[in-house]
């Protein structure tokens, strides 16, 4: 390699670790989750993918009445995420940075956890706050195999430390693939509390692993 391939190399690192926390969360997310899966031919159909009827319309509001929208919560971290569609009900792990500056993923020896970004809002709170899991693992499928199956209206209810329950209602699902993974659209905040569900999905290789993202976009739509 040559001298001036170098200083480009050296130059796009030194930009990658100037990102903000958003812009690496979107790196890890596309490539510390894509887990090879065990191969031995039983799960070979793969994990159930979103229906192109799922994605979140562009225009739809953030509430029917405002009225209705519960109030935003304060700051608390978090015990259990449950989705009663698939059948989730799931410890979960804050997840941070690791020693190169990327977000952490759960680890992967444990189908049944998924993990909290900390350096998003918490569940419930106004912002949009982040939740991952693996598709699967060497041993079979993991805690979120069965989020390409949910539906617009399918409900996600977060169990927080401060013993509130913040209860989101899914507007979207989608699939995206990791080269054009949007960003902007799946974690920006849009002024009220939102939650995004990722783990992998789309295609599978045994070179590449997946190469894409399955996405659940939801509301805040009560608290117990």
């Amino acid at each position: 390699m040559s001298a001036s391939e170098l200083s480009e190399l050296a130059e796009e690192e030194e930009r990658r670790r100037k990102r903000a926390p958003w812009g690496a969360i979107a790196l890890v997310l596309l490539t510390g989750l894509a887990l090879i899966r065990n191969g031995s031919g039983e799960f070979d159909s793969g994990p159930p993918q979103p229906a192109s009827a799922a994605a979140p319309a562009s225009t739809a509001p953030a509430h029917t009445s405002t009225s209705s929208a519960p109030a935003a919560l304060p700051f608390s971290a978090v015990d259990r995420v449950r989705i009663p569609t698939i059948r989730v009900d799931a410890p979960v792990i804050p997840v941070g940075l690791d020693t190169d500056g990327w977000v952490a993923a759960p680890p992967p020896d444990n189908a049944d956890l998924a993990g909290w970004f900390t350096g998003a809002v918490s569940p419930g709170e106004k912002g949009t706050a982040v939740i991952v899991g693996h598709v699967d693992n060497k041993q079979g499928p993991a805690v979120f195999y069965g989020l390409g199956a949910l539906k617009k209206g399918n409900r996600i209810e977060v169990l927080r430390k401060d013993g509130r329950t913040a209860v989101f209602e899914i507007y979207g699902i989608e699939v995206f693939e990791k080269s054009k993974f949007p960003g902007d659209r799946v974690y920006g905040s849009k002024g009220t509390p939102e939650l995004r569900v990722i783990t992998c999905g789309g295609g599978f290789s045994k070179q590449h692993g997946y190469d894409g993202n399955v996405v659940v976009f939801a509301r805040l739509v009560a608290v117990k």
